[in-house]
């Protein structure tokens, strides 16, 4: 179904900037993304016109996944041009949105981002999918084999050696623990949403392997807690060498999580 969207949103760039994994460009106007058992190919039209494989049931659910209530116009346009480098980051930005993702598929994710490039990731994740996953329809290429993220069950039930064969390397151990914690309902990812950033920020870090940067990445992009801005090497660099180590995020509160987008996308796409 046809959608009109004025706000800012650029589907190449969101599936560029780090954030999520297993969206993917189709053509150069076809786009698709892969949430649980769902998927939505969105097919640039015109200016601010999309097509979206999608009845109007299911459009709620992308609509929120996108988060298009909120104005990231707006916002974008509220970056202080006294801060020469956000705002040149925020124009190059200009398109990203913070995804609303599944909460089990984040936490193993991020687990597994570290020390690895994006593509990396991805693979990783492929592989994990295929291996644990079930196969889901696909309404608009039937002849595709596309799998939804696995269950925190079906991986609980995976031996590490099965694990290692997804490229998962010394994170497999970390994965085999939060499928055992969120299976077995010792860590209920649901009933965290009800916590503060605080109390969720450390009941995140007690699974092996999270740290601060992967629970802030767990908190920015499945908990859609926009005040936090993960700082992974990217964003040490950048606290370096434009703001002479003093981190800038404080300044932008509840939307820091948003400019560290900004950044990112900046770092990653332009280098530094």
């Amino acid at each position: 179904m046809k959608i009109k969207i004025s706000d800012d949103f650029d589907p190449i760039k969101i599936i560029r900037s780090g954030q999520c994994f297993r969206p993917t460009v189709i053509s150069d106007d076809t786009y698709r993304f892969i949430s649980g058992e769902k998927i939505v190919y969105i097919r640039s039209l015109d200016e601010n016109v999309y097509d979206l494989s999608c009845n109007e049931n299911e459009l709620g659910y992308w609509k929120d996944y996108f988060d298009l209530d909120l104005d990231y116009k707006a916002l974008r346009e509220k970056v202080p041009k006294n801060d020469a480098f956000l705002s040149k980051c925020a124009e190059h930005g200009k398109g990203l949105r913070i995804l609303k993702q599944d909460k089990w598929e984040m936490l193993v994710s991020f687990i597994i981002s570290q020390r690895k490039s994006i593509p990396a990731i991805r693979t990783s994740i492929e592989k994990l999918c295929f291996n644990f996953g079930e196969r889901i329809k696909d309404d608009k290429f039937g002849d595709r084999a596309l799998f939804s993220f696995p269950t925190s069950e079906a991986l609980a039930k995976a031996s590490k050696e099965e694990l290692d064969m997804c490229s998962l390397g010394y994170r497999s151990e970390y994965v085999m623990d939060a499928a055992r914690l969120v299976a077995g309902d010792i860590i209920n990812l649901n009933e965290l949403d009800g916590y503060d950033n605080e109390k969720l920020f450390e009941s995140l870090k007690t699974v092996k392997g999270v740290g601060d940067k992967v629970a802030n990445c767990v908190m920015l992009f499945a908990y859609h807690r926009l005040s936090r801005a993960p700082v992974d090497t990217w964003i040490a660099k950048i606290i370096d060498k434009f703001y002479d180590g003093i981190d800038p995020f404080p300044a932008y509160g509840e939307y820091a999580g948003l400019m560290q987008q900004y950044m990112f996308f900046e770092a990653t796409d332009n280098g530094l």
